[in-house]
């Protein structure tokens, strides 16, 4: 009788072990469709990578939240060769804050080649969130500068917002919690594939993460584009 029940037992513990499984892949079968791939683990900073010659920041998970203060730094996806994809983050500022989401950004020291999605909310730059930042060295035309720059306040210091950067080629896209703020077509590309990265402005700033994501999209064809040889 006792060895009975026993059996019984662990096949009714073998059934409820084999349907949390099932409803575990059903989750991740939902996520697969949606086609989203997490860059940050809640855990540490695997897959992200500081440059070597920038001291001073500090890069550090707290509670489950990634955290970057200090000085002047970028955190760089291990990764080097993204491309087109929708690339999103959830993200606070602090009051006086500065940071950046880049995308196809150049692994080097200080501020990297590339392209930057703006975060800053209540910083002396003017330039807002949701801006694509008008670096001189990707070569906006003149009138091209005044769309790629938001000068209005979008969200608090200390709130969470998300912003999400779509690159398609040399169209690029900008929201802030759902809003278009930017939409272009450059006309003079010069970065077609390369890193994620986040920005340490300055050692006022204390920028948060708690999501990190992108969704890949087709590659552009070889004719249309020209590959970056320098990544």
């Amino acid at each position: 009788m006792i060895r009975k029940l026993s059996i019984a037992a662990a096949m009714f513990m073998a059934a409820v072990g084999l349907c949390a499984n099932l409803d575990l892949r059903a989750d991740d079968k939902k996520d697969d469709k949606e086609g989203w791939i997490q860059l940050f683990n809640g855990k540490d900073l695997t897959g992200w990578k500081t440059h070597p010659d920038d001291k001073g920041a500090t890069w550090e998970v707290k509670d489950g939240i990634l955290v970057g203060s200090g000085k002047t730094s970028h955190l760089f996806s291990e990764k080097g060769d993204y491309e087109n994809f929708i690339y999103r983050v959830e993200a606070k500022i602090n009051d006086g804050g500065n940071s950046g989401q880049y995308f196809r950004a150049k692994y080097m020291k200080s501020f990297p080649e590339g392209y930057e999605a703006q975060i800053n909310s209540t910083h002396k730059d003017p330039i807002k969130t949701g801006s694509l930042y008008p670096d001189p060295r990707n070569k906006f035309p003149d009138e091209m500068i005044a769309k790629i720059k938001v000068l209005e306040q979008l969200h608090k210091p200390d709130e969470w917002f998300t912003q999400e950067v779509i690159a398609d080629g040399s169209h690029y896209v900008i929201k802030v919690n759902g809003k278009t703020t930017v939409d272009i077509v450059d006309p003079h590309p010069v970065r077609a594939t390369g890193h994620f990265a986040l920005q340490q402005h300055d050692p006022g700033t204390v920028v948060q993460f708690r999501k990190i994501e992108y969704k890949p999209l087709p590659a552009t064809k070889a004719e249309e584009r020209t590959k970056d040889k320098d990544k």
